[in-house]
């Protein structure tokens, strides 16, 4: 049988960082990974290649939704026949993954696949502002059997404890970890599969959720500093910034969450991605407008929205 971890978390949870850390808790096993994106451009897949091990990438909506799930169902069979041991599916920040139980229960078109469990990333600097604003958040954290809270060099003891609070409260007995750079220790692991069997959420496969807007910036004529005021400019209206940007001090990964910015080095951007950056936001943020009057500053850059 294929063991099967599904990864969740809100944008900027840093899911993707996590997995690095994963990953290498399987160090003889053969692995896969499914990695599914909200934006066209696959940012965490080329961020993940480093692993050198099978993935298969789902982009441009969420793969629990009906525009995808037919994809998403096509990956799993693929890695099915060739017997992995484990398979993990980092979904988009944006998904909402309570029909997990009702793509898994088709026993005809998975025989072979063993669900392992939900692992929901938390981000413990900003879980309240996207709690209280974004649906999905709370489905990610219903359907998971652990929740590790990360980043918490960057938040207060208050704020984790009231993390903890409302976790607990859900399910009491479910494990649940504090960490830092997406990091995991193996009895962490042991803690979950030593609970009580439980059943994958069976909910409905959805639509599009219409409250998600996104945008694609391509971006030019920037030096590194100006970049990151210009982004800095709209970045709380925002739910997640990514992509990558050529500037004169050389080509880097924008990774942007809230006021938090990183701005990475990094030589490999796929063809055509370079200069290409996803916004993502909600119904009521005035990113659009934002972004609108911050291009206004930045006469001698260039700026296409689409």
């Amino acid at each position: 049988m294929t063991k099967l971890y599904l990864i969740t978390g809100f944008l900027g949870a840093g899911k993707t960082t996590f997995l690095h850390q994963f990953v290498r808790l399987f160090p003889d096993r053969r692995t896969a990974i499914v990695v599914n994106e909200f934006g066209k451009q696959g940012v965490d897949g080329t961020l993940l290649e480093d692993l050198d091990i099978k993935m298969e990438e789902i982009n441009n909506g969420s793969i629990f939704c009906a525009c995808k799930i037919e994809q998403f169902e096509d990956a799993l069979l693929r890695l099915q026949k060739e017997n992995f041991d484990v398979i993990f599916v980092e979904a988009s920040g944006l998904s909402d993954p309570t029909a997990v139980g009702t793509i898994l229960r088709q026993r005809d078109k998975f025989p072979d696949l063993e669900y392992a469990g939900a692992i929901c990333l938390v981000d413990g600097a900003r879980f309240m502002t996207v709690y209280k604003t974004a649906r999905v958040c709370r489905m990610q954290l219903a359907i998971s059997n652990m929740i590790i809270i990360n980043k918490c060099d960057i938040a207060s003891r208050e704020q984790l404890d009231e993390i903890n609070t409302i976790v607990r409260a859900q399910k009491p007995n479910r494990p649940t970890f504090e960490t830092t750079f997406g990091r995991i220790r193996p009895e962490w692991l042991t803690a979950m599969e030593e609970q009580p069997a439980e059943d994958p959420a069976d909910g409905q496969v959805h639509t599009r959720d219409i409250t998600l807007r996104k945008l694609l910036l391509h971006v030019s004529g920037f030096s590194k500093k100006d970049l990151t005021s210009f982004l800095r400019m709209f970045a709380e209206e925002t739910y997640r910034i990514k992509g990558f940007a050529s500037t004169p001090e050389g080509r880097f990964v924008v990774d942007w969450v809230g006021p938090m910015v990183e701005l990475r080095e990094f030589e490999n951007a796929p063809a055509g991605e370079e200069n290409t950056l996803v916004v993502l936001f909600g119904n009521g943020l005035p990113a659009q407008r934002a972004i609108k009057e911050a291009v206004s500053w930045f006469p001698n850059a260039e700026v296409t929205i689409e």
